[in-house]
């Protein structure tokens, strides 16, 4: 199948999250990966215990090298955690936007709850790049820093997922993981509707990494020509069977499992 997925991250040294985990999901759907890394982390299932970013300019360099050469037939965001490393990234793709689908996962939090993005960058995130996504990926508190709103409920996930659109990007896949019940919804909105798609939650501690996984698996798909409702619907059933089957492995919230690739092909 391929797909060229260009990959703008940080990386995660325990595997689960960032920089690992998309190349991972990428190569399960049968896309190429390549990557542009923005940061480094030591971070494990407890959480993360550093951060060293990278220098904007070299940022700039790996973007400019790959689609030289190599090219993309989607791009993927992922953790951009200063305002210059925002702008910079933002410089790189603007002229790219128009023919190339920009996934935008708004990364803020890690899962253990250690700030990934400085306060002082979610202006420029909404200034610089959200103009610039084909799909805003964020889960409930990212929407909810970025809007100002409270987000409570399906209902107000819907409405949440409006407000983002009129900052600019041309769909938003709104997450719900982080709202409680027994049912998980996600909200794809579009300048032609919103669509709902809901799941039986699945109960488990081993979730590390599942906003990078899911975005991952959407720009894949993407990049393989899919709609973004077939690329969402698709990626969630990929995430979905992982959750379903994590390897288990650290104390804390562990990650889930990348490999496999049961029952996600059904739109080939």
């Amino acid at each position: 199948m391929m797909g060229r997925v260009l990959i703008i991250a940080g990386s995660d040294s325990g595997g689960g999250a960032g920089i690992q985990a998309d190349i991972k999901t990428v190569t399960a759907l049968k896309g190429y990966a390549a990557t542009a890394i923005t940061a480094l982390t030591a971070q494990n299932t407890l959480g993360v215990h550093g951060v060293h970013g990278i220098d904007p300019d070299f940022i700039a360099q790996q973007i400019q090298v790959v689609l030289q050469d190599i090219g993309a037939d989607a791009l993927k965001t992922g953790m951009l955690h200063s305002p210059a490393v925002i702008e910079t990234v933002a410089g790189e793709l603007r002229d790219y936007s128009n023919r190339i689908p920009l996934v935008l996962d708004p990364v803020m939090v890690a899962q253990s709850g250690a700030n990934l993005l400085e306060p002082e960058a979610v202006e420029s995130l909404k200034e610089n790049l959200l103009p610039l996504a084909d799909v805003l990926t964020p889960n409930v508190p990212e929407a909810e820093k970025l809007t100002g709103m409270e987000i409570t409920s399906p209902e107000q996930m819907q409405t949440a997922a409006r407000s983002l659109l009129e900052m600019g990007p041309r769909s938003v896949l709104l997450k719900g993981g982080h709202l409680e019940g027994a049912i998980l919804y996600d909200v794809l909105a579009t300048s032609e509707g919103v669509e709902v798609f809901s799941d039986k939650r699945i109960e488990t501690r081993q979730t590390h990494g599942t906003g990078c996984t899911l975005a991952s698996a959407v720009a894949t798909g993407l990049a393989q020509g899919l709609t973004r409702s077939q690329a969402v619907a698709r990626a969630r059933a990929y995430l979905r069977r992982a959750l379903k089957t994590p390897p288990g492995y650290g104390q804390g919230e562990g990650g889930v499992d990348h490999a496999h690739t049961v029952g996600v092909f059904q739109m080939d």
